[in-house]
């Protein structure tokens, strides 16, 4: 009876230690797709930035680091959960810092912050939840107030960036480089940035994308657009509401396309006279 009890929890200890194995490995396999979903989002959703460079960038930083730690999980020793957790919270505390950056700073960019967000959420709670049963009860329930307090900064990144994030500036940003480039009409072209460079909250910015968006079908011949956006300018205290040097850029990079197509424009010593 002894020798089949002994053998009985042999058996059990080698069922344990296979569950857990299995369980860990697909745990791993679940934050390496976790890793190339959020790069994926970040270089499709990139497309829909007026500069998507930046978020194009770290997605593409993610995948190739997601791609080599998949590589390194079909080796004998792969990447610990624990590594897989440290990954998160580093690259996700590198996005946050270089997201709130361009999300309240140079306001160009509202999509590498909330992802980021996600990444150090889940590394760090992640961290903490293993370490739990070590922890006395202070220490666990400062762990507790430390996750909500994530769990607010990380809901409001997602409103503010997802939801609600609103780049008019960066779109009339946009919308000049494009000028410069000779780049007018398609998707990245000055038309469709200017049209989106205009905001109820920023109103400043309203003259400037109806100006740039009158001079431009002006430029083109399309005078029934550019009377209709001339009404808008108008709605919002003419021309005098434009920095007169915004209105000498648009001439300058629209003669630098078309000299000839630039004499349908208005002449900037009346409006400077007026």
């Amino acid at each position: 009876l002894s020798s089949s009890s002994a053998a009985s929890d042999v058996y059990k200890r080698q069922v344990g230690s296979r569950m857990l194995t299995f369980e860990t490995n697909t745990l791993q396999w679940l934050l390496i797709g976790f890793e190339a979903a959020v790069g994926f989002l970040l270089v499709v959703g990139s497309k829909s930035q007026p500069f998507p460079q930046p978020s194009r960038r770290f997605g593409m930083l993610i995948l190739s680091l997601t791609f080599l730690v998949a590589v390194g999980q079909m080796a004998p020793k792969p990447v610990t959960v624990t590594g897989h957790l440290v990954f998160l919270t580093g690259i996700g505390s590198f996005g946050l810092l270089a997201g709130i950056h361009h999300l309240v700073r140079t306001r160009r960019e509202v999509l590498i912050a909330p992802f980021s967000g996600f990444f150090f959420c889940v590394g760090v709670g992640g961290l903490m939840i293993q370490t739990w049963d070590s922890l006395n009860q202070f220490e666990q329930w400062s762990g507790f107030l430390a996750l909500v307090v994530l769990g607010c900064g990380q809901t409001w990144l997602v409103f503010r960036g997802l939801l609600i994030g609103r780049l008019p500036l960066a779109w009339s940003q946009a919308g000049m480089v494009a000028l410069q480039r000779g780049n007018i009409s398609g998707d990245d072209g000055a038309i469709s940035c200017f049209e989106k460079g205009w905001d109820a909250d920023e109103e400043h910015l309203n003259p400037m994308a109806y100006l740039a968006l009158h001079r431009i079908h002006l430029f083109i011949g399309d005078k029934a657009a550019a009377n209709e956006w001339y009404d808008s300018l108008l709605d919002v205290g003419g021309e005098e509401a434009v920095a007169v040097e915004w209105i000498e850029a648009i001439h300058s990079a629209l003669e630098k396309i078309d000299k000839e197509s630039s004499n349908r424009l208005p002449s900037l010593e009346r409006n400077e006279q007026e």
